[in-house]
């Protein structure tokens, strides 16, 4: 259970939500009926081997919640306190939402990443306040709120996705929001900058972003970023981000530019491999194999990811100077440890 009652989660939060949280997507057998045991193990050990202080267990997969809490309890059982680890509120509508956050407060989560389902169409303020104050109401974990593009809200709520005058309402009514991963507008930086204004005495604000997160922190206090596949550079974002906690920006800004040839070829890839307001999760599963995670099948439906998008990714870490698998693609859909 969390370390914190809900009458203490800002304060737990201002002292924990320190670092940098990767992302685990569900590893499956072979035949793809039933989730991977020894492959989640492995992933939550190289996730602490590159020095994530925490990992979303993500549920945008082929999943049902039942197997999806087994996949969050054995990542908690793997990594014990040596992650923070973080609920994937992304379910199909509001009743299933606080099932699972229910469900993930008992198998060992400390945050959720609130999301909102493909089918919420809000066309007003007060219908995103309540569906994010019912989520928040339903469970004592602390929540991180995330405006952003992808739920649809923007221009027709605000084309801040999720304006602040809401956020200060929500802020006020629910005592677990700690955090705000701040992506409103993307990929304007202006959220982020409103967020720490005007709320960040009050509750974490995160940068996911790596390519933004390196230089705002030279000039703006960020102590968390959360959640994003910083896997794909391996230990590198970690480190960077200690760096900058040193306030060692020259040796930030060298890792900046060290990594910009792969992040400008991953940037460039996005339109292709993230249509339809989705992340590709098997884009995102395929650059943590790169970086020595399991890889592996994932279920219908899911995005696909083809020859040169691999290539064009793999070269991308070649040209940062980092060692990525050179093994045959055909392994990634094979997976580290088959079962």
């Amino acid at each position: 259970m969390a370390r914190y009652t809900r009458a203490e989660a800002r304060d737990w939060a201002r002292e924990n939500l320190v670092g940098v949280v990767n992302c685990t997507i569900p590893s499956f057998t072979a035949d793809l009926t039933a989730i991977n045991e020894r492959a989640i193990r492995h992933d939550t050990r190289r996730a602490i081997e590159h020095g994530f202080m925490g990992t979303l267990g993500v549920s945008e997969v082929s999943i049902q919640l039942p197997e999806y809490l087994d996949f969050l309890r054995i990542i908690k059982d793997e990594a014990g306190d040596r992650l923070l680890l973080t609920h994937h509120a992304s379910w199909n509508n509001l009743e299933q939402n606080i099932e699972a956050v229910k469900g993930a407060e008992g198998a060992g989560a400390e945050l959720v990443l609130l999301s909102y389902p493909p089918n919420f169409y809000p066309e007003s303020e007060q219908e995103i306040y309540d569906y994010t104050k019912a989520v928040c109401d339903a469970t004592n974990l602390g929540v991180m709120l995330f405006p952003m593009y992808l739920w649809g809200f923007s221009p027709r709520i605000h084309p801040s996705d999720i304006p602040v005058r809401l956020i200060r309402r929500l802020l006020d009514d629910c005592p677990n929001i700690v955090a705000i991963k701040a992506e409103g507008g993307f990929p304007s930086i202006q959220s982020v900058i409103e967020c720490h204004r005007h709320f960040g005495d009050e509750v974490v604000i995160s940068m996911p972003i790596e390519g933004e997160l390196i230089p705002l922190s030279q000039i703006m206090p960020l102590q968390f970023s959360a959640t994003s596949d910083h896997e794909y550079y391996g230990p590198m974002i970690p480190r960077v981000f200690q760096l900058l906690r040193e306030g060692k920006y020259d040796d930030a800004a060298d890792i900046y530019w060290q990594l910009h040839p792969a992040r400008k070829i991953k940037g460039g890839l996005a339109p292709a491999l993230h249509g339809g307001a989705f992340i590709n999760r098997q884009a995102w599963k395929f650059q943590g194999w790169l970086q020595g995670y399991n890889g592996g099948p994932l279920r219908m439906p899911t995005q696909r990811i083809h020859d040169a998008q691999m290539n064009a990714l793999r070269k991308g870490l070649v040209d940062a100077g980092l060692e990525p698998s050179t093994d045959p693609f055909r392994e990634f859909f094979i997976g580290r440890n088959p079962a």
